[in-house]
C-alpha cells in the first residue's frame, strides 16, 4: 500500500488554519500547553486531545477519520489498485454533530457509527460502500443525538467510553459510560432518548456526621469492558475500572433486546446444573446455604432464558442467534461486585508517585495453540489495566465472576484476580532522560493510555498514549500456561506452580515515539487501527494529534500448530511409546550406542532475530512539526543521542553474537548431516550384504527348518494318540451312556424317517402353519375390537362400579389365559428352534 502520509484525509481541521497558524498551541503536549489537555469544559470543548481518543476506524476498505467536528471517509481499495489515482475523500454532512469528536465506534453490522465528544453522543447512518463513485464531495447522512437530557446539558458528567454491545438485536444497542459510574444502555431502534437499562458502578454517598477520608478517584470511572467466555457467566459480565485502579463488575447484564447464541444458553444451563449437583454432594454449612440461594436465583434467571428459546433451537446442534429479552423474573437488581482483590499486590513503579487508571481490557484465549485438542485455554481470561505512569497490570481471571443479586442476608466475599506480572512501559525513564530537573514528568497528568486489541491474533495488543505506541505480545505467557493446563488432573497444580516459577513474561517493545527531546514536547497518539480485510495489507495505522499517519506492515503467523520442545522426546531418551512398540526379541546389544548425535542442546533463536510480528526493534520517530527546524545541540539532546547510540551498539553486538551462534549451529548441522549420511551408507551396505548370496542360503535353511517342524508336529500327534489308546483302549460306562442319549435325542428330534409325523421338527412345522392360518383372523378381530371400543368408549364410561369390577375381573382372567398360551407356544418354539413373529397385540402396538 502507498504511504498515506500525503493523503488529504489527514489534513488539519479548519480550526487549525485560522488565526492559530502555529499548531503547537493546541496540538503539542508540553509543560506550557498542559492545562489545555487536562481541562474539560462543556461550554468550551477545545480541540486539544484530552481524555480517551479514538478518531480513526476502518470498515472493510473504508477509512473514516474525525478531524475536529468533521467526519471524513475514503476508500483505500482504490488507492491500492491504482497508484496513479488521485487521492481524495468525502466529508459526511451531519448537522447534529456540533462538537469536537473524541471517539468513533462502528456497530457490529458496520452500518451505524457512534460518535462522542467530551459530553455529547450521536449516532450516524453511514453511506453505502459505493460512495466513492459519487460526484459531490459532501455526503448527507442521517443522524440522531443520543440521550440529550443526560449528555447534552451543562451539568452533564463527561463521557468515559462508548461501545456497542455485540449481542444487541440488529446491532443497535449502544452503551455509554460516564465518569460518575452510570452505564446507560440505549437501543437506537427503539428510543434514542431514554435508556433501556441503567447500571450503577458507584454507590451513593451515605449521609452522616462522621468524616470519611475518600479519594475522589474512587468515585470516577475510567473505562469499562465486556467479559468473555463460552459456558459461563463471562459474556453477561461488565467490568469497570475506577481512576484509583479499583475494579468492579456487575453480573448478569443482558441488553433489553438481545440476540444470543442458542448454544450459549444451553451451555449456561448445563453449567449451573453441574454446580448445583456438586453443591448437593457437599456439606450443609452456612456457606453452602448461601451458595444454594445464589444458585436458585441463577437457575430462575436461566430458566427464563430457556423458555424464550424456539422449539427449533435444539442443543447442541443449534448455534444460531435467537432473539431474547432480559429476564424480569428476579425483582432485585444485580449487585455490584468488588472491588477485586489483586493477589499479590501489584508492584509500584520506581520514581512514580502513582497515576490514575485509564483503560481496561479483557482477553479470552478461546482459540489458542491447540484448537484440535479442545483448547485448554478456552476458559482462561486475562484482565489488563493500564495507568497514566505507564504501568500495566496483567491479571489472570482464575475465579470467574458469577451472577449475584442484591441480598442483605447474604455475606459475600470480594472477588479476586491473580496478578501475573506488572509491566513498565518505560515512560518515566523516557521523560526523566529528557530533563535533568524532572519537570517533564508533569506531562504524565495528560497521558491517557488506551488498549487496542489485534483483531486477528488474540495474544497481541497495542497501547497508544501521549508519547507513542507500545506493542505487547502475550504468546510466551499463554504458551507456558497452556502447557501447565494440559497436564494430568493430579499434576495440574504442580505444573502451574512450575509454569509460574518459570516466569514467562510479556514481550513489550515501543514501535513509535512522538516525544521530541530537543523541544520537550510531544504529539499524542489519538488513534490506532488494524485492518482485518483481505483486500488490505495486514498492517497497523497510527495517527497523531498533528494528523500525521504512520504505518507498519505486520506479519501473519502460520496456521500450522506450534511445536514446543516439551512435546518432543529428547534424543538420548526415546519416547516411552516407542519402547513399548519394539519387539521384545530385538534387544539392543551391550556397549556404546551405534550412533551418537552431536546436537545435544536445543537451539533457541536469539531474541534479536526473533520478531514474529515484523515490527522494528527500535521505535520510529514521529516528532512534532516544531521539532523539524534546525537541530540544536543541548545537554538533553546529547544525553538522548548517547542513550540511543548505546542502545544501538548493544543491538549490533547482540546481532553479532546471534550471527556467530547461528554460524556455529549451521556448522554443527552440516557435520551432523555428514555423520548421518555416513551411517546411512553403512546401513545400506549391510542391507545389501544381507540381501546378497547369503540371503538365499538363509531362506533355504529357514524353509528346511519349517518342514522339519511340520514333521515333528505330525509325529507328536501320532505319539499322543498311541498313548491315549494304551491308557484307555475302550469307552467308559459313562461315555457309552452319553452317546446313547445323544442318539435317542437325535431320533426324537428328527424322527425315524422323512415322513415321521411324531418328530419335533414335523410338529413345529405344523404349529407354524396353524399359526400363519389363524393370524389374519386374529388381526381382523383385533381391529374390530378397537373400533368397537372407540365407538362405545363414551357409553362404557357410564358403567357402574360393580359392572366395571366384573368386566375387569373377567378381562384379567382372559388376559392371563392368553399370556399362558403365548408362553407355552414360545417355550415350544424355542425348544424346536423355530422362529416366531411378534404376537398380534405387539404388532399392533
Amino acid at each position: 500500500m502507498d504511504p498515506l502520509d500525503t493523503h488529504p484525509i489527514f489534513s488539519l481541521p479548519r480550526t487549525a488554519t485560522g488565526p492559530l497558524n502555529d499548531a503547537r498551541n493546541w496540538l503539542e503536549l508540553s509543560t506550557s500547553t498542559l492545562p489545555n489537555f487536562t481541562h474539560v469544559s462543556p461550554t468550551d470543548d477545545e480541540p486539544a486531545p484530552s481524555g480517551r481518543r479514538q478518531v480513526m476506524v476502518l470498515r472493510d476498505s473504508d477509512l473514516i477519520v474525525a478531524a475536529g467536528k468533521e467526519l471524513r471517509i475514503t476508500h483505500l481499495g482504490d488507492t491500492k489498485i491504482s497508484q496513479s489515482t488521485q487521492k481524495q475523500y468525502k466529508t459526511l454532512h451531519v448537522p447534529n454533530v456540533q462538537f469536537d469528536i473524541h471517539q468513533i465506534v462502528f456497530n457490529p453490522s458496520g452500518k451505524l457509527l457512534a460518535v462522542a465528544g467530551a459530553f455529547q453522543v450521536a449516532v450516524i447512518v453511514l453511506p453505502r460502500p459505493g460512495f466513492s463513485r459519487l460526484v459531490p464531495d459532501t455526503l448527507d447522512c442521517k443522524s440522531i443525538q443520543v440521550g440529550q437530557y443526560h449528555h447534552a446539558s451543562t451539568s452533564s458528567p463527561p463521557i468515559a467510553k462508548i461501545d456497542w454491545h455485540p449481542w444487541g438485536e440488529a446491532g443497535t444497542t449502544l452503551l455509554v459510560m460516564t465518569i460518575d459510574g452510570k452505564l446507560r444502555e440505549y437501543d437506537i431502534a427503539v428510543d434514542a432518548e431514554d435508556p433501556q437499562q441503567l447500571l450503577t458502578f458507584v454507590s451513593d454517598k451515605k449521609s452522616g456526621k462522621s468524616f470519611v477520608d475518600e479519594d475522589p478517584d474512587d468515585r470516577q470511572v475510567a473505562s469499562f469492558v465486556l467479559g468473555k467466555g463460552r459456558a459461563d457467566w463471562g459474556p453477561l459480565t461488565i467490568y469497570a475500572v475506577m481512576k484509583s485502579g479499583d475494579i468492579y463488575s456487575i453480573c448478569p447484564y443482558m441488553p433489553r433486546n438481545a440476540s444470543v447464541p442458542a448454544a450459549y444458553v444451553h451451555s449456561l444451563e448445563c453449567f449451573i446444573s453441574a454446580k448445583r449437583e456438586l453443591l448437593s454432594q457437599g456439606n450443609t454449612s452456612s456457606a453452602s446455604k448461601n451458595l444454594n440461594i445464589i444458585y436458585d436465583h441463577q437457575q430462575k434467571y436461566v430458566a427464563a432464558l430457556v423458555k424464550q428459546l424456539p422449539a427449533s433451537a435444539i442443543f447442541p446442534t443449534s448455534s444460531r442467534n435467537v432473539s431474547l429479552h432480559a429476564p424480569s423474573t428476579i425483582k432485585v437488581s444485580p449487585s455490584r461486585q468488588g472491588p477485586f482483590l489483586l493477589q499479590p499486590s501489584p508492584r509500584i513503579l520506581e520514581n512514580s508517585e502513582g497515576g490514575a487508571a485509564t483503560d481496561i481490557v479483557y482477553l479470552s484465549f478461546g482459540e489458542g495453540y491447540d484448537d484440535d485438542e479442545g483448547s485448554e485455554t478456552e476458559h482462561l481470561g486475562v484482565v489488563m489495566v493500564v495507568y497514566q505512569d505507564g504501568r500495566v497490570d496483567v491479571c489472570l481471571d482464575v475465579e470467574k465472576v458469577e451472577a449475584r443479586w442484591d441480598n442483605k442476608a447474604l455475606t459475600t466475599e470480594l472477588p479476586m484476580l491473580a496478578v501475573y506480572e506488572t509491566i513498565d512501559l518505560g515512560l518515566i525513564s523516557q521523560l526523566s532522560s529528557t530533563s535533568a530537573s524532572g519537570e517533564m514528568l508533569a506531562l504524565l497528568e495528560a497521558n491517557y493510555p488506551v488498549f487496542m486489541v489485534d483483531p486477528i491474533h488474540d495474544d497481541a495488543l497495542y497501547i497508544y498514549h501521549a508519547f507513542g505506541v507500545h506493542a505487547l505480545h502475550l504468546g510466551s505467557v499463554l504458551e507456558s500456561l497452556t502447557v501447565a493446563l494440559k497436564a494430568d488432573d493430579n499434576d495440574v497444580d504442580e505444573a502451574l506452580t512450575k509454569a509460574l516459577q518459570k516466569s514467562s513474561t510479556t514481550n513489550v517493545h515501543m514501535i513509535l515515539s512522538t516525544l521530541s527531546v530537543e523541544k520537550k514536547c510531544s504529539n499524542p497518539v489519538i488513534a490506532v487501527t488494524i485492518p482485518d480485510n483481505v483486500y488490505l495489507t495486514y498492517s497497523i495505522f497510527i495517527l497523531t494529534s498533528a494528523m500525521r499517519i504512520t504505518t507498519f506492515n505486520l506479519v501473519l503467523r502460520s496456521e500450522s500448530p506450534k511445536s514446543r520442545p516439551v512435546d518432543l522426546p529428547t534424543i538420548d531418551e526415546p519416547a516411552e511409546s516407542s519402547l513399548q512398540d519394539r519387539n521384545k526379541w530385538l534387544k539392543p546389544l551391550e556397549g556404546p550406542p551405534p550412533f551418537i548425535s552431536i546436537l545435544r542442546d536445543t537451539f533457541e533463536i536469539p531474541d534479536i532475530l526473533s520478531r514474529p510480528s515484523g515490527l522494528p526493534s527500535n521505535p520510529r520517530l514521529s516528532l512534532p512539526q516544531s521539532a523539524k527546524g534546525e537541530f540544536v545541540l543541548t545537554p538533553d539532546s546529547l544525553r538522548y543521542l548517547a542513550t540511543t547510540v548505546t542502545q544501538m551498539s548493544n543491538q549490533i553486538r547482540d546481532a553479532q553474537f546471534a550471527h556467530r551462534d547461528s554460524v556455529n549451529r549451521a556448522s554443527l548441522l552440516r557435520e551432523e548431516l555428514n555423520n548421518i549420511c555416513l551411517k546411512a551408507g553403512e546401513l545400506q551396505r549391510r542391507l545389501q550384504r544381507l540381501n546378497g548370496a547369503g540371503a538365499i542360503a538363509v531362506r533355504t535353511k529357514i524353509q528346511r527348518t519349517q518342514d522339519r517342524h511340520k514333521d515333528l508336529m505330525t509325529r507328536l500327534d501320532r505319539m499322543l494318540q498311541h498313548m491315549m489308546d494304551q491308557a484307555s483302549p475302550e469307552l467308559s460306562e459313562h461315555e457309552t451312556k452319553w452317546f446313547e442319549e445323544l442318539k435317542r435325542m437325535k431320533q426324537e428330534l428328527i424322527g425315524s424317517g422323512q415322513y415321521d409325523g411324531d418328530s419335533l421338527v414335523a410338529r413345529a412345522a405344523l404349529l407354524q402353519r396353524e399359526y400363519d392360518r389363524i393370524l389374519p383372523e386374529l388381526k381382523t378381530l383385533l381391529e374390530k375390537e378397537r373400533s368397537w371400543k372407540a365407538k362405545h368408549a363414551q357409553r362404557d364410561s357410564g358403567l357402574g362400579v360393580s359392572q366395571a369390577f366384573e368386566i375387569g375381573k373377567r378381562s384379567t382372567l382372559e388376559q392371563a389365559r392368553i399370556h399362558e398360551l403365548q408362553d407355552n407356544i414360545t417355550r415350544l418354539a424355542s425348544k424346536l428352534e423355530v422362529p416366531l413373529g411378534a404376537p398380534p397385540a405387539s404388532e399392533a402396538d
